[in-house]
């Protein structure tokens, strides 16, 4: 036993350097007098059985990471985030441009480092061929001598192929020459982003998952909605002007000409930002769904020669039991007139803009510490170093490949049938909950019930064809890439992703379909997919989070457990409800059962809304209403299915140095210090306007304050902030 308090403090001490090294807090005096408290205890007759103590590796470090990061001054009843978290935001010092820093994000790092190593190591002469052209990609991105030296050819080849940037061609450029059509599907054709005017995407029917449709979206844009709606006189909007004509002019234009003509091509992008749907308005599945037929699409925005315009860019004559469905009709009646009234020249140096920024990143070092500048300056997001772009670039683009080799170097078969188990033992939870809901009516209750049991759970861990060496090879076999040019390479991954989506128009929809998830592997996050009614968590998330024995089990349900019932939990949050068994967008819910689920989001509204960030900076309650019902819900499911797995085993020893608290209150406190988060304003502020979840202060402090099951545990008396008269609750 006193060999175990050993390897405490040296584990302690160890963490303390490697935090440091990593900007995360290290050890107090008070923490290093909590070892020695430890000791003490244990000296007394009371704590000298064995079994009173996890004793384990993971136990000891994982016990040293909790003291490093709690602030015992602070009451558990008051603020139990800062109690959990208060020297975790204390000791973290953010790097220059580092706008934030949580216990998450080590993990993120880590994973980012396993992608590196996987791109980053020789090409074997027997791998298979998607791994050389994975780490081709990285290669020729690093090799930054060869990109400077091919330079701009390319891409300035590319924009004379489609009719010529204006601001270049000068008064060289011939109007008749443009059609935004044809350009749009010159983009596509050639391997770049096309989603400029309007977003074109080929997915399942929202109300009939066994076929796909055509889908038409408003235009993405390059900065914010939000910001381009104040015009080109707000801060924000200028910065970016000005960082337009800088790029222009490094690709050869004429500074004043530049000046000119990128005003109108930025006014041009105001007013489609004014007719587009803002981000809160989207989220209502309703009244995004707007189904029609070739003729009502044409009939509807008849400016616009819709026949040819889907025809050119599918490549398939579009027929009248095609569906197509229109995310926002307002939008599209706006384009129309917006492109009639706009002169031809603004249009083409708007697209070409958009084209050209779009590509910096894979072009010279001139232009990326143009951008990088410019983005530093508006947002604080400092420049990454190259090794870190070129892995997040070949993890972008070859996302399939790198999912596959992370599987097979970094993941293993028990983790996953350990998650699947737990899966099923949190849908138990599930059942109970639904049965036992006083609030919805019985016809409501057994819909619930039947979309809770089908559920899938088909993309747990990793699908096991990314082991198939045939299925990956005949995946990439129309696909080329060398480290000849690093650019060409771009495109041709960029073109064989558009033709693979847009190849699904007309197929059955095969929701086993290996593909569909593959990409998200080797990325730590979970997913619940309402289409699909099924739940997604990613090898790096189990990898990172670790399924280890040598843990108790109120630290893998806390963790593990909890993510899986938050996912779960969006199946019946205010915009999972809208989604039927099969993953169909339907209303199964009864009049009244409907009216007081809205009696009750609006009570997480109000909750999350009252609260204050930073002077009278509040939460938005409805942006983040889904993930505050699913924090919630996943907690309660998680603590009920940890409680059953007590009843049957027993009751679990203790962490050495934090012997006080019983198992159950180290539920919460392990849950907590997942949250742990040193957070910059910009970054709050970021978020705040554009991130469906609560800063991570209010996710501890909002879902824990509503369960009574944590009061209980912490003794909280009624009243205090953590335990609240009134509490809101859903599931």
């Amino acid at each position: 036993m006193l060999s175990s308090f050993v390897a405490l403090a040296l584990s302690m001490i160890y963490l303390n350097h490697s935090c440091n090294a990593k900007n995360l807090p290290s050890i107090s005096h008070e923490n290093n007098g909590l070892v020695a408290n430890s000791w003490r205890l244990l000296q007394n007759s009371e704590y000298k059985k064995d079994d009173l103590f996890c004793l384990s590796t993971g136990c000891v470090k994982t016990a040293a990471s909790l003291i490093n990061n709690l602030d015992q001054s602070v009451d558990p009843c008051d603020d139990f985030y800062q109690f959990a978290c208060g020297n975790f935001i204390k000791n973290t010092v953010l790097n220059d441009g580092e706008m934030s820093r949580s216990i998450m994000s080590v993990i993120n790092d880590v994973t980012i480092n396993q992608r590196r190593m996987i791109v980053n190591e020789p090409i074997q002469p027997d791998e298979l061929r998607p791994f050389k052209m994975m780490k081709l990609l990285f290669k020729s991105c690093m090799d930054l001598e060869k990109i400077e030296k091919i330079g701009l050819r390319p891409m300035k080849e590319m924009l004379k192929s489609l009719g010529g940037w204006p601001l270049l061609e000068a008064e060289n450029w011939n109007e008749s020459n443009f059609n935004w059509m044809d350009s749009l599907n010159g983009f596509k054709e050639i391997g770049r982003n096309m989603d400029f005017l309007i977003k074109l995407k080929i997915t399942p029917d929202l109300k009939n998952h066994t076929k796909a449709a055509i889908n038409l979206e408003q235009a993405s844009f390059e900065l914010s909605h939000q910001y381009l709606v104040k015009g080109t006189n707000y801060l924000v909007v200028d910065e970016y002007y000005k960082y337009m004509v800088d790029i222009a002019v490094l690709f050869g234009a004429d500074r004043q000409r530049a000046t000119e003509e990128l005003k109108e091509s930025l006014e041009f992008e105001v007013e489609l930002a004014k007719i587009s749907m803002p981000l809160e308005e989207t989220n209502d599945l309703f009244k995004m769904y707007n189904p029609m037929n070739i003729t009502d699409l044409q009939q509807k925005f008849p400016s616009i020669p819709w026949q040819e315009f889907l025809n050119k860019l599918l490549k398939q004559f579009i027929r009248q039991d095609d569906i197509i469905i229109v995310s926002s009709p307002k939008y599209f009646s706006g384009l129309g007139a917006l492109l009639s009234k706009t002169p031809k020249r603004v249009q083409a140096n708007y697209m070409m803009w958009r084209s050209v920024n779009d590509a910096v990143k894979y072009l010279t070092k001139e232009l990326r510490q143009t951008k990088s500048t410019y983005k530093k300056r508006i947002f604080s997001i400092k420049e990454v170093p190259r090794w870190k772009e070129c892995a997040d670039i070949s993890f972008e683009l070859f996302k399939i490949a790198i999912g596959s080799m992370y599987v097979r170097r970094f993941s293993n078969e028990n983790t996953k049938n350990n998650a699947l188990e737990m899966v099923k033992v949190i849908k138990k939870e599930l059942y109970k909950m639904l049965l036992s809901n006083e609030w919805m009516d019985d016809e409501t209750r057994k819909n619930a019930m039947d979309k809770a049991k089908l559920i899938l759970e088909n993309d747990i861990a990793y699908p096991n064809e990314l082991l198939d060496d045939g299925k990956l090879n005949s995946y990439y076999e129309n696909l080329e890439v060398n480290d000849q040019d690093f650019y060409t390479s771009v495109l041709n991954l960029t073109k064989f992703s558009t033709d693979y989506e847009f190849s699904k128009l007309r197929k059955p929809v095969n929701k086993s379909d290996w593909v569909r998830n593959s990409g998200l592997v080797a990325e730590p996050n979970a997913f619940y997919i309402p289409e699909e009614n099924s739940i997604l968590f990613t090898a790096a998330l189990l990898k990172g989070l670790s399924f280890s024995n040598d843990l108790p089990r109120y630290m893998i349900y806390s963790s593990i457990g909890s993510i899986i019932g938050h996912e779960i939990t969006h199946g019946f949050d205010n915009s999972g409800r809208k989604f039927d068994l099969h993953g169909n967008l339907a209303n199964w819910w009864a009049e009244e059962t409907n009216k007081r689920f809205l009696e009750k989001e609006q009570c997480f509204i109000r909750q999350y809304g009252n609260y204050t960030i930073n002077e009278g900076l509040k939460v938005n309650g409805t942006l983040t209403l889904g993930e505050n019902i699913a924090d919630r819900g996943g907690l309660k499911l998680a603590y009920n299915a940890y409680r059953e797995w007590v009843k049957e085993h027993g009751v679990e020893p203790r962490l050495p140095g934090l012997q006080e608290y019983t198992p159950l209150q180290m539920f919460w406190l392990s849950n907590a210090h997942l949250s742990c988060s040193k957070d910059s304003m910009t970054y709050i502020n970021v978020i705040r306007k554009y991130d469906g979840h609560s800063p991570s202060r209010f996710r501890v402090i909002g879902s824990f304050s509503n369960i009574k099951d944590f009061s209980d545990d912490f003794k909280c008396p009624l009243g205090s902030k953590m335990n609240p008269a009134n509490k809101c609750q859903l599931w």
